[in-house]
């Protein structure tokens, strides 16, 4: 695979946040997978601003990191090439992604709202 993500180290998306020191880990794993997917299928979706807001929700050193912890889930979700719709098939291949980062978005609801601005 040419795509960057075969190196991908998450065993199999089986990832556990259970800690502030997981949270911390997944936002590296995160830091270095995101950029190069957005990179990648930015201009395919239609919730990559909605992706920002949640990195930098993630970043933010005010955010509990049991917050954190959901976020971190969803964007790993985003990440990871295995998924339940596999990203490669047209049209549907996000759909199970959107679903995930919209069902954290209502979950966190206007939490979300000024990381959108920055």
């Amino acid at each position: 695979m040419k795509d960057g993500f075969n190196e991908y180290k998450v065993e199999d998306a089986n990832v556990e946040i259970s800690s502030e020191e997981d949270v911390k880990n997944a936002t590296e794993e995160i830091e270095g997978k995101l950029w190069v997917k957005l990179e990648k299928v930015g201009a395919k979706i239609s919730f990559a601003k909605d992706l920002m807001a949640l990195y930098r929700y993630l970043v933010d050193n005010n955010v509990s990191w049991h917050r954190k912890a959901i976020v971190a889930a969803a964007l790993l979700y985003f990440i990871v090439p295995l998924d339940a719709i596999p990203d490669l098939a047209p049209l549907f291949g996000y759909m199970d992604d959107l679903g995930v980062i919209a069902a954290t978005l209502k979950f966190l609801g206007s939490e979300l709202i000024p990381y959108y601005d920055n």
